[in-house]
């Protein structure tokens, strides 16, 4: 997932909220209120301290208001050049010290930054909605959207474009009491984000399963245990053992745990997790934030905020998204209840005929199922995905071999956790590119799930090359042991180092349009598509070696888990469309028909019944009370996105396919068209210009999906 980031600059409060506080200090002593000396301006984690975030973000403030003041009070009629590309670059120590902390929040989030964090809140929804809403700045960049539009081109007349439509979209047209409302609902919705994600980690954390006995675990390796002991030492030690729930419904560990009461306990605290049912209930925030939308929509001349926010995608309308998921829907329900009958009658013969095949069973004896029909399972591969060889010799080896790119750690650039590794990246021609962050591992205060974002984006108007920062959730062995993935946690890090790369290989002028500045339905199949590399023999080959022998993966075991990565794979389509119509259902209503707290578990519920996805035993990825996409992140009526994208990202590995996929002239080809282009043209054009088609074709999801 591409961390849903807005800056300052882009008028968008609620993804900026989350920034920590901290005490007052001197500006000589505050190293966030220099610019770094670090190679490529990387922040010094080795000097930064928490007390040292809110003076640079008051500093921060201070400097964005008198840089917009200037441009209001230039006596010069406006244009381009001292409106837009000076709003342009307005505001970089804001920036830049947003960027920092934005990534500490989701990624290392201490109680103190998390405390911290609730006193910038205000201050910088305040600053947003000032900026939005400056009549006379608006009044600039408006004449010069009237008067020079025409006049320019390339990213000049984008730039210009994403700007006026940015001021737009935000109210500046509206009247004075309208503006008012706005600016209050945007300060109440940065508010209630950042009680969610609160809220949400709070929930997550204490659903974890405490586990007396060694017993209870049978089933699971000897890793497993070792970090369930880990997890449970890590969390205060209430019992010997721990299972950790992650940010999905369905947990991972239920495909190999024997006992079937902790199935049960394990599911049920992941999908109970912030519904009222315990200490915890988000639903208070998300039917607010769902309101609150609803409103702005309303305000703004939409009549909810799905047909609002999804005016600036390639999707453009709802109608376009419901087409396109009954499209999928038709195709998904009769193999998903032939896959559920198939596991079901499986479970009979090993429980006998009055067994009842449950939610929380169905891991497990697709597990079962898939080791007797074809021979395999986690536990027989997953010491041949070690994460160091799949970060090196997989995901760093393709984007050699397509890209030409190559690697270098770099132990001397300061991280914000001892986890946390850098790579100085190289282009073909052996010149310095970017910095690279990666992040693999799960602990109490990183947020779940797994996602991209930058700490600088590329920009050749300010001389800086990109520094780019992936965030995973994988389990860390214990000491001395090494660390290995399932092969879902394999695609996972071949997916964001996709996004990774839409950074690293930007090469646009401004740095509002570069790298992943692209619609949530455009900014997934760069990743997507990159998943596709996991599985060519060639890079498969070169990471897939035995964590302590160093062997390769035995050809024979080899065919048999290729041949299994698309086993019964109706469950995973099933829970992403689940998710999306809860998705939409949420964001399609008016103001006026927004279900109360009691209401929203229920509202859920028919939602999925409309449409046909109403399945206990294939319930959605995400729940509402824990769907942190759309109500913490940036894909409200944007989860489509990621089935969307998966639609371009098979058309493109089509076209990888055809002309070769690791043939370095189709990488280049690939480079040049998409992934340097940003957000400087049309995005349905950069698909044309790279695969020649005048639009998507759907019709191989589900065969890329083995459906």
């Amino acid at each position: 997932m591409k961390l849903s980031k807005a800056m300052i600059t882009l008028g968008v409060a609620t993804a900026l909220m989350q920034l920590p506080s901290c005490n007052g200090n001197h500006a000589d002593e505050n190293p966030l209120l220099q610019e770094s000396t670090l190679p490529y301006g990387a922040p010094d984690f080795s000097r930064i301290k928490t007390s040292d975030y809110v003076p640079a973000i008051k500093a921060g403030i201070e400097e964005k208001r008198a840089n917009v003041q200037a441009i209001v009070d230039n006596p010069e009629a406006p244009t381009f050049e001292n409106t837009i590309v000076a709003f342009e670059e307005s505001g970089l120590l804001l920036e830049r010290v947003s960027n920092v902390l934005f990534a500490l929040v989701s990624a290392e989030k201490t109680p103190e930054i998390a405390e911290a964090e609730k006193e910038v809140t205000p201050l910088l929804t305040d600053l947003d909605n000032e900026l939005m809403f400056n009549k006379a700045l608006f009044q600039r960049i408006k004449t010069v959207y009237d008067t020079e539009r025409d006049q320019l081109e390339g990213e000049d007349q984008k730039l210009l474009d994403e700007t006026y439509k940015m001021f737009v979209r935000s109210g500046a047209l509206l009247s004075d009491e309208d503006m008012e409302k706005m600016k209050q609902i945007n300060l109440r919705i940065a508010d209630l984000q950042q009680q969610w994600g609160d809220a949400l980690q709070a929930a997550t954390n204490d659903a974890a399963v405490w586990v007396d006995s060694v017993e209870q675990l049978a089933g699971l390796s000897e890793a497993d245990i070792a970090q369930c002991r880990e997890d449970a030492e890590s969390r205060g030690g209430k019992a010997p053992y721990c299972i950790v729930i992650v940010n999905t419904t369905q947990q991972a560990i239920l495909t190999s745990l024997d006992n079937r009461d902790l199935r049960r306990r394990v599911f049920e605290a992941s999908i109970h997790r912030a519904d009222g049912t315990n200490d915890h209930n988000t639903f208070a925030i998300c039917t607010e934030i769902a309101q609150l939308r609803a409103q702005q929509a309303q305000i703004m001349g939409y009549q909810n905020y799905a047909e609002y926010s999804l005016e600036r995608t390639m999707a453009k309308t709802p109608d376009n998204v419901y087409a396109f998921l009954r499209q999928l829907i038709a195709q998904y329900v009769p193999k998903a209840d032939a896959e559920t009958k198939a596991i079901e009658a499986y479970a009979k013969l090993q429980e006998g005929t009055d067994f009842t095949l449950e939610p929380y069973d169905r891991f497990y004896y697709s597990a079962k199922m898939k080791k007797d029909l074809l021979n395999i399972s986690d536990d027989e591969v997953k010491p041949y995905f070690n994460a160091d060889s799949v970060r090196e010799n997989g995901v760093f080896y393709a984007a050699n071999r397509v890209y030409g790119l190559t690697f270098k750690e770099r132990t001397d650039i300061p991280v914000y956790h001892p986890d946390v590794r850098v790579y100085e990246v190289f282009d073909k021609d052996g010149q310095p590119l970017a910095l690279f962050y990666s992040d693999l591992y799960r602990r109490p205060t990183k947020r779940g799930g797994a996602w991209m974002s930058e700490f600088l984006n590329q920009s050749h108007k300010r001389d800086q090359k990109p520094v780019i920062y992936n965030v995973c959730n994988s389990a860390k062995a214990p000491e001395g042991q090494p660390s290995l993935l399932t092969w879902d946690e394999v695609t996972t890090m071949f997916h964001e180092f996709g996004h990774a790369l839409h950074g690293i290989l930007s090469n646009c002028h401004y740095n509002s349009l570069a790298g992943t500045a692209v619609a949530r339905d455009f900014v997934e199949m760069p990743s997507q598509f990159n998943e596709s590399f996991a599985s060519i023999p060639e890079i498969f080959d070169h990471y897939a070696k035995h964590a302590v022998t160093g062997e390769p993966m035995p050809a024979e075991l080899k065919e048999r888990m290729l041949k299994s990565i698309n086993f019964q794979t109706a469950y995973a389509l099933g829970e992403n469309l689940g998710a999306t119509c809860v998705d939409m259902a949420w964001h399609m209503l008016p103001a006026d028909q927004i279900p109360t707290v009691d209401e929203a578990n229920q509202f859920e519920t028919e939602a999925l019944r409309q449409v046909g996805l109403l399945n206990r035993q294939v319930p959605p990825r995400y729940s509402t009370s824990y769907f942190n996409h759309i109500w913490g992140s940036g894909y409200a009526a944007g989860y489509y996105s990621y089935l969307w994208t998966e639609v371009l990202a098979v058309n493109i590995a089509d076209c990888f396919a055809q002309r070769g996929a690791l043939d370095p002239a189709v990488g280049q080809d690939m480079r040049d068209k998409i992934l340097s282009r940003g957000n400087t043209r049309d995005l349905m054009q950069i698909f044309t210009d790279f695969t020649g088609m005048e639009q998507p074709d759907a019709s191989g999801l589900l065969k890329a999906r083995g459906l």
